[in-house]
């Protein structure tokens, strides 16, 4: 069993960032920069976005972060959007979701100039993501197949079976999966909360990718020996500890990874690769701006 290590394959995608960025600034060119705005004090979202402006310093790109209030307007924001959209030092932004509830969540991402889309959201980027023409994939599921590429896990007439349905993770990953090339070329199951007999449809799985968000769905029982197990779920689970939780994924690692061939850990698999696509893709959309001007 191979454990599939996104903290350091983050690792040296940031220092292979970091290589691109030292020789930019030797050529005395523009470096990228990246902006996030985040609306309202969710903890679990200030944390997120603290971390990419961390992963932005180390790689040596510009960052910006935009704070808003809780009680900003939709119109507010639809016009800091449009002052970043126009705002020509900016490649890339991202809006940090969940948004408070006053505001238009689609509305907003559509607000987005999608060539500085670095989250890979908009309709137009999706769009020409499911037409396999190259775009700005999101960034949870380029740090996947990063993951399946480093490791050379083979994906092609794989049968991968795909555990939930979100925009974010879920659908991007049905369909990439399913594309031509590597990784992909294998035959896609999407399943869902209202799938029948999903252990039957998992036990023939060669690939499970779970983005469900239940701790411990995923059972050895569920698992048919030497699959590919990718994590994407994250919970925190009260306990009695110090901190007064613990992480756990979507899959009960302890008795699945006795039984797979590759695996990735919660915390430390699919969630470093996340950040450090979003790094990529900021570094695509200053290449892409630069080369339009």
């Amino acid at each position: 069993m191979t454990i599939l290590d996104g903290k350091k394959v983050s690792n040296d995608i940031k220092n292979e960032i970091k290589a691109e960025v030292d020789k930019m600034k030797a050529n005395g060119e523009k470096v990228p920069h990246l902006a996030a705005v985040i609306v309202g004090n969710d903890g679990a979202s200030l944390t997120y976005v603290g971390s990419k402006v961390r992963a932005c310093e180390r790689v040596g790109f510009e960052s910006t972060m935009v704070r808003l209030s809780n009680t900003t307007s939709e119109i507010e924001l639809l016009d800091k959007i449009a002052e970043l959209n126009a705002n020509d030092d900016i490649d890339g932004f991202i809006i940090q979701l969940p948004l408070p509830p006053q505001i238009n969540t689609q509305k907003v991402l559509m607000a987005v100039d999608p060539n500085k889309d670095v989250d890979g959201f908009h309709p137009m980027n999706f769009g020409k993501m499911s037409l396999d023409m190259s775009t700005f994939i999101p960034a949870t599921p380029f740090g996947i197949l990063e993951l399946l590429d480093r490791y050379g896990v083979e994906t092609k007439g794989k049968h991968t079976v795909v555990i939930g349905r979100s925009h974010i993770v879920g659908r991007p990953m049905s369909i990439l999966m399913g594309r031509k090339g590597f990784p992909g070329n294998s035959t896609v199951t999407l399943t869902h909360s209202h799938t029948k007999n999903i252990t039957q449809i998992t036990s023939q799985a060669d690939i499970i990718i779970s983005a469900l968000g239940i701790p411990k769905f995923l059972k050895a029982e569920m698992v048919k020996d030497d699959a590919v197990i990718i994590d994407v779920g994250i919970t925190r689970v009260p306990d009695d500890s110090e901190k007064g939780y613990y992480i756990t994924g979507d899959v009960d690692f302890e008795t699945v990874s006795e039984k797979a061939s590759f695996i990735t850990p919660v915390p430390g698999g699919v969630g470093p690769m996340t950040i450090a696509m979003l790094l990529k893709n900021t570094l695509i959309a200053r290449d892409q701006h630069r080369n339009n001007n």
